[in-house]
């Protein structure tokens, strides 16, 4: 009976354990589940609960991604972003293992209005994979030993990308997937071999102006990569053959598709600087099934929102609730199942990274450094508002200074130069929260005794 009862607990404990969360595999966590990480910090400040924080080489946009205790993040450097730089931090301490610097086959200016690093890498047990807007693409060792590298540019062609490109990659079995939507150059869906680099498939893609990442969606028992980017299309992984498409859609160039419940997913759409394209874009934020139809997918606006539009983060749905932000930081709540409206709360800064719902919570990280985590749930309940710099003390990035000092319009500089809280990534106790220069660790420190 002892040994039953021990067998039970073991198996319990094992079960248990399975559902925790130790990594972080790519761009929005690439299909992880943040709900199963456990003991992330409710509160923090700059002296309270930063296990550590570690600067980078250079500047970067990405999220950080996690595998086996080390995260690694991307950055650029130079005038013209020469310089291509990998870091591998590890998860315990905050000190850099390694970090590989390569030169960039493709120049553009380095400022506060073009993108920096922005795509995300992706890892897997084989290794990790690294795109950057100049084209270059290079597979690494988790040790940091390169395996093989690759320029799209050199071989297709330069961006033209005023803003240059920021689509941040895909895994899928043996390939790694990468977007390139151009409105001036070549535009292509093209799968590379994560053994060797060698193209797998490519589809060319009619251009425009773009800098959304494609989403591996589970549609009934097969996976559809659906890029939003002008239109809505659905392709096969396996060929890049296109599957089904969606045209009635404008302003859809930054959100990425973000799975809502089983076989549905949310689609974000927004103005251009100026306000072009709002009309459109009222009707461009909604819920999307794709469904089978005399044997064939169809897809289908399941409800819309035609309250409010995101800026630079993407919508998410967590514990059956929608969220979007909107540009002033006001979070609209909608019933994932009906689309039905239940809150529109104001919080004290818009998001530029995608908020991440973890288990009861929902973490929303301002632009500025300050991230609200709200109660998850039909109800709006504020639980925690933390600065994670001290913003009379730090108002521009260091790598960003001169860059800023230069434009004329100091209001413009001050919001787009300063300091930015660009992406996050979490793990079981660990939260990490990465700026253009520097990545943060927050954990839960015990409380010092009295």
């Amino acid at each position: 009976m002892r040994r039953l009862m021990f067998l039970a607990v073991l198996t319990a404990a094992n079960a248990a354990s399975a559902e925790t969360l130790d990594r972080w595999p790519g761009f929005l966590g690439a299909g992880v589940d943040a709900s199963a990480a456990i003991d992330v910090p409710l509160h923090w400040s700059p002296n309270e609960n930063v296990a550590w924080k570690c600067e980078l080489a250079g500047y970067g946009q990405s999220c950080p991604v996690i595998w086996n205790g080390v995260a690694y993040v991307t950055t650029v450097s130079g005038p013209m972003k020469e310089s291509n730089h990998v870091t591998a931090i590890d998860l315990a301490s905050g000190q850099v293992r390694w970090t590989k610097s390569l030169d960039a086959s493709s120049r553009a200016k380095r400022d506060i209005w073009h993108s920096q690093a922005a795509p995300t890498p992706v890892i897997d047990e084989t290794g990790l994979y690294v795109y950057f807007e100049s084209g270059d693409v290079v597979a690494l060792s988790q040790q940091g030993v390169i395996r093989w590298e690759k320029s799209l540019t050199k071989q297709f062609g330069e961006p033209k990308n005023r803003f240059c490109l920021a689509s941040s990659p895909v895994l899928f079995g043996n390939s790694i997937i990468i977007l390139i939507d151009d409105d001036g150059g070549p535009s292509y869906l093209i799968a590379l071999a994560k053994a060797d680099g060698e193209q797998i498939w490519k589809t060319d893609r009619k251009g425009c102006a773009s800098w959304s990442s494609p989403a591996l969606v589970t549609i009934g028992n097969r996976q559809h990569l659906v890029c939003s980017s002008g239109s809505i299309r659905g392709y096969d992984p396996k060929n890049g053959d296109e599957l089904w498409s969606f045209e009635q859609v404008t302003g859809n160039t930054i959100a990425t598709p973000t799975v809502c419940s089983p076989g549905k997913f949310l689609i974000g759409a927004s103005p251009g600087a100026n306000g072009e394209g709002a009309a459109g874009v009222k009707q461009s934020n909604f819920a999307m099934a794709v469904e089978t139809v005399d044997g064939k997918p169809q897809p289908r606006v399941l409800w819309r929102n035609e309250k409010c539009y995101p800026s630079y983060s993407s919508p998410i749905a967590h514990r059956g609730i929608a969220y979007w932000i909107n540009p002033s930081g006001v979070v609209y709540g909608f019933d994932v199942e009906t689309g039905k409206q239940i809150f529109a709360e104001r919080t004290k800064q818009g998001c530029w990274a995608t908020p991440i719902g973890i288990g009861e919570r929902v973490y929303l990280f301002g632009k500025s450094g300050l991230t609200t985590v709200i109660a998850a749930g039909p109800k709006f309940q504020m639980l925690a508002e933390n600065q994670l710099w001290d913003p009379d003390q730090v108002q521009v990035d260091p790598v960003n200074k001169i860059e800023t000092e230069k434009v004329e319009n100091k209001q413009l500089a001050t919001y787009f130069g300063g300091v930015k809280q660009y992406g996050a990534a979490v793990v079981d106790g660990k939260l990490l929260i990465r700026t253009g220069s520097t990545l943060y660790c927050i954990i839960e420190r015990p409380q010092p005794l009295n």
